[in-house]
């Protein structure tokens, strides 16, 4: 079973590239809503590399248990038919809570310059998952990535932040 997501947001490739990276701007996707949290007592990593399996734990509104995920990164770079496509790929699994029932989640998020205008990211998001429980879940999930869909349109033009230069004087 997929969910499916096209967007534009507001910022440039590069900087929803380097968002897909940062834990902490994925934990922001789903606050206050869903709270993420390491697993691992030295926390989260500054940056997710390829290769990289992270732990945590999930709660809703941080005070109901959701259950604990695996992370696992890679990505992929490649080309369309208008230039260059970046994929990151979290293929790792719920380890224990309602979603451990699946036997496949696959989440994708591509990312490539908006065609004709640079200045925006065309943002392709894919899940798919699959398990005896996968249609009963479909539909919270399908919910959930519209929330996320929202809160990737709110926080995109906060990922481009240059700093002002100092004042001369």
């Amino acid at each position: 079973m997929r969910i499916l997501l096209k967007l534009v947001l507001d910022c440039d490739a590069d900087a929803a590239w380097r968002a897909l990276h940062s834990p902490r701007a994925i934990a922001e996707l789903y606050g206050p809503l869903m709270m993420m949290e390491p697993m691992s007592p030295s926390g989260l990593p500054s940056s997710l590399t390829p290769g990289m399996d992270v732990p945590v734990t999930l709660t809703l509104a941080g005070v109901v248990p959701l259950g604990q995920q695996l992370i696992h990164v890679s990505e992929e770079h490649t080309h369309d038919a208008d230039g260059p496509v970046r994929i990151f790929r979290d293929s790792g699994i719920p380890l224990t809570g309602p979603l451990s029932s699946l036997d496949v989640w696959d989440h994708q998020m591509a990312v490539s310059p908006l065609p004709g205008d640079e200045t925006k990211t065309l943002w392709r998001d894919r899940l798919v998952i699959d398990g005896p429980i996968a249609p009963a879940l479909w539909p919270v999930l399908w919910a959930t990535w519209q929330w996320r869909g929202a809160r990737l349109r709110a926080l995109a033009p906060t990922w481009a932040h240059d700093p002002e230069p100092p004042l001369a004087g």
